[in-house]
């Protein structure tokens, strides 16, 4: 009876230290597989940029296309890229 008691008491303090941790959030790296190094600028309606952290050691950028035509990936080191990104940066300070 006594192990009974013992075991119950020990069952609902790992219950609560178990639930009491926080859980780590997993996300990996959005961009799987080949990227591009261009996309026409008259196609792109969105650009989310995601620097490297925990859960992925690579920055990010991924543009949303217009008309529904999806998302893509880009080349962080392209040219065409940094040049964007220049671009952008420098019109949204200027307005």
């Amino acid at each position: 009876m006594k192990s009974a008691a013992v075991f119950v008491v020990f069952a609902c303090l790992l219950i609560v230290h178990v639930q009491g941790q926080a859980r780590t959030s997993v996300r990996r790296c959005s961009c799987q597989g080949p990227v591009a190094n261009i996309v026409h600028p008259q196609r792109i309606d969105k650009v989310e940029i995601h620097p490297a952290n925990a859960s992925c050691e690579n920055v990010e950028i991924i543009v949303t296309l217009k008309n529904g035509a999806g998302k893509k990936c880009l080349n962080p080191k392209s040219e065409f890229t940094q040049k964007y990104i220049k671009a952008a940066l420098e019109k949204r300070t200027a307005a």
